[in-house]
């Protein structure tokens, strides 16, 4: 309890870190969002009274802790650009970035774990080297790349699917899963690259020590040592990254959502901050953020519960 104690604390903490920088970052980049409000009728008059009334001549401090608490009483503020509810904005966004990670997890792990085992079973063999040398090219992939080169393979040259042409949740669920494979796939696939490789290494050096050896002196059979024994630890490490995998995809899949046309957060985002939007802007910041946070804390909980040794430390 005092582990997870701990780490809530320090997710707490860290989310008031991310959130006061983010806020302060904003004030210190050029642009203007009552310039952007008022377009092309931005006199300075009009500009002034905007910024008045909205709290922009307050101190940056002081706005920051009139936003923290509204967003605390469950107020994300008003859309300066939409002139709407910003949780209005958002509700619709997060079910399509938290379906597309946590498809593109499934596949990472679907991909990875067989794979892993198999190479590792099968180490110096010609399939081990033909996945190893996959693998050292898949790795190379930033996701953006990964979504452009399936874009042209899977949807214009086979036409598994119509690039751009995105089905909405509320319209075909199977519609909707369908059109989200493939982003989720190019989100997946450097990390199952690099899941695979990892947990490759880990089960071959698991299997070198003594315990396996006593183990296979017993009588077990091969299979029966691996997953009985070598694999509760080898997994150990592989947890690690594949939390730590999570939390990177969350983050990416703004980027992928840019390339597969996905009105998700990551879209909304980029557009906010576009036209200085600051209360949606942070208000998917902190969506994400807690995405991550909560995710890195559950693999850390889960870490300490695997490992007794982090529980100590």
């Amino acid at each position: 309890m005092r582990y997870a104690g701990k780490k809530m604390i320090t997710m707490f903490l860290t989310l008031f870190a991310v959130t006061l920088f983010v806020f302060l970052a904003f004030h210190v980049i050029s642009g203007d969002p009552a310039t952007s409000m008022l377009g092309t009728q931005a006199t300075p008059e009009r500009v002034e009274a905007l910024r008045e009334e909205m709290g922009l001549n307050d101190p940056v401090l002081v706005q920051y802790g009139r936003w923290a608490l509204n967003f605390l009483k469950g107020d994300m503020g008003t859309s300066y650009s939409y002139r709407m509810p910003v949780s209005e904005m958002i509700a619709g966004k997060i079910p399509v970035t938290l379906t597309m990670t946590i498809m593109a997890f499934l596949l990472m792990v679907v991909i990875s774990v067989p794979l892993g085992i198999y190479t590792a079973r099968h180490a110096g063999g010609v399939v081990d080297r033909v996945i190893y040398m996959i693998n050292q090219v898949i790795m190379a992939f930033p996701p953006f790349f990964a979504g452009i080169l399936i874009t042209l393979i899977f949807g214009r040259i086979f036409k598994l699917f119509t690039p751009g042409g995105y089905i909405s949740y509320e319209k075909s669920i199977t519609g909707f899963i369908g059109y989200l494979f493939f982003p989720s796939l190019a989100i997946a696939l450097p990390k199952a690259a690099m899941a695979v490789k990892l947990l490759r290494s880990s089960v071959i050096s698991e299997s070198k020590l003594d315990y396996v050896r006593t183990a296979y002196s017993r009588g077990n059979r091969t299979g029966d040592v691996l997953y009985k024994h070598v694999l509760k630890n080898a997994l150990i490490p592989v947890i690690t990254f594949l939390g730590m995998a999570l939390a990177d995809m969350i983050a990416g899949s703004i980027i992928i959502e840019q390339v597969f046309s996905i009105p998700g957060l990551g879209r909304i985002l980029l557009t906010s901050i576009s036209n200085r939007d600051y209360p949606v802007v942070m208000a998917v910041i902190v969506c994400i953020a807690v995405l991550v946070l909560v995710v890195n804390m559950i693999v850390d909980i889960i870490y300490g519960l695997v490992d007794p040794r982090i529980s100590v430390e």
